[in-house]
């Protein structure tokens, strides 16, 4: 029988326990949910810190507002216990400021008093399907650390979990495409749904080569895409907060998540971003890697404005800065990774974004995949009979006209 999820309630209102066992007795006989109590932050530590029978705390629901310890205090103390706790604020303060506050300490979502207790009970389950992915996740990735001397098998798992359908609609349309260096290959690219309209693309470089950095590959596109889905939904009183600090919440969860178990000291570099198909307004966040090209309608390109950011896996506790930009009807984002620009002829010169925007340029941008079998095509060409020493991944989106 699966074991109950273990939430921690922070409240200093006396009648309160009484009032959830009473309203979640359902939930408590079924064995979905077992409840800990406390009054304070003080006491909250104190639970976290205990650990009955093995079993720790899932989840905790605290108020704001008590005394000796106060709820946002609480969640800055949190992750130094359980960096996988998952909190709650549950508090009368329902001002934008508090909300910012408490998902900057943490927070993954946000309940005003008086308790709608069926609004807590969705939020309970979301924050709970939040964690078991998390943890599905973490499980995967230990998983395959332990087939680094099956390389068959390795190089088989890689191509399985990249895209090979792409997501296309009136709006827009997306091509992307990975050829490794050797059997297996540290790049990686994605695109995800993340519903209202909206996509997450992202392009990743792992360091190394072979089979480590196919496995690291695979460990961070799984943590990357799962954290992106479950930061995704919006609906709630943090969905406005949430679609706009989403692309470096993403980056530096990812990039804890990363540390942990870290031995090899590998890192990746992430470019990450949120496209909204109805605007072709684009969110994103950089972790030290390339910066995309946009493809202009007119046949004239220009980068991205951003600061490269940190690879992920480098630096702990990292923050990720947030940038947007506008794609206009008939332009294209193209994103690659150093195999691309990197890449070597037999006389050792480098084919060099300079040569990238030129063979993009002159002509408006036809499709995504015209685009990126360009990419291809032209950097083999150069290459000629060089081996190849890099991973080659280029994504492309493009933002249809409004003729067509």
């Amino acid at each position: 029988m699966e074991e109950p999820h273990r939430i921690l309630v922070v409240d200093d209102e006396p009648d309160l326990e009484q009032l959830v066992l009473q309203r979640m007795r359902r939930e408590i006989r079924r064995g979905r949910y077992s409840f800990v109590f406390a009054r304070n932050g003080v006491e909250a530590l104190e639970r976290l810190n205990e650990n009955d029978g093995g079993d720790s705390i899932d989840m905790v629901l605290t108020d704001i507002n008590m005394p000796e310890m106060d709820g946002l205090t609480l969640l800055k103390q949190i992750p130094s216990v359980d960096p996988n706790v998952r909190s709650v604020v549950v508090s009368a303060y329902g001002d934008m400021k508090n909300i910012r506050t408490a998902m900057n300490r943490g927070a993954f979502d946000f309940v005003t008093k008086p308790i709608d207790f069926e609004d807590l009970r969705i939020t309970i389950e979301r924050t709970l399907e939040h964690l078991t992915m998390l943890r599905e996740a973490l499980e995967a990735r230990d998983k395959l650390v332990a087939l680094r001397s099956d390389l068959d098998l390795a190089s088989k798992m890689q191509q399985s979990i990249l895209p090979t359908r792409f997501p296309e609609s009136p709006h827009y349309e997306i091509f992307g495409g990975m050829e490794p260096a050797r059997d297996v290959g540290g790049d990686f690219f994605d695109v995800i749904d993340l519903s209202d309209g909206r996509i997450g693309i992202t392009v990743a470089d792992v360091s190394g080569k072979g089979v480590p950095a196919a496995l690291f590959m695979m460990s961070s596109r799984t943590l990357l895409n799962s954290v992106a889905v479950a930061r995704a939904n919006p609906g709630d009183v943090l969905g406005e907060v949430n679609r706009l600090l989403r692309p470096g919440e993403v980056l530096s969860e990812v990039n804890r998540l990363l540390q942990e178990n870290n031995d090899a000291a590998m890192f990746v570099t992430v470019f990450f971003a949120i496209y909204d198909s109805s605007t072709g307004e684009l969110v994103y966040s950089n972790g030290g890697h390339n910066p995309p090209l946009v493809l202009h309608a007119d046949g004239s390109s220009s980068l991205l404005s951003q600061d490269p950011g940190v690879a992920l896996g480098i630096a702990p506790d990292f923050s990720y800065d947030m940038y947007n930009a506008t794609l206009a009807p008939g332009d294209a984002l193209i994103l690659y990774t150093d195999g691309v620009t990197e890449a070597e002829n037999e006389k050792t010169e480098q084919f060099g974004l300079e040569r990238l925007r030129d063979i993009l340029g002159g002509s408006p941008p036809a499709s995504a995949r015209e685009i990126n079998t360009k990419v291809f095509e032209e950097v083999k060409a150069f290459a000629g009979k060089a081996p190849q020493f890099d991973d080659i991944t280029c994504l492309t989106l493009y933002r249809r006209g409004e003729s067509e």
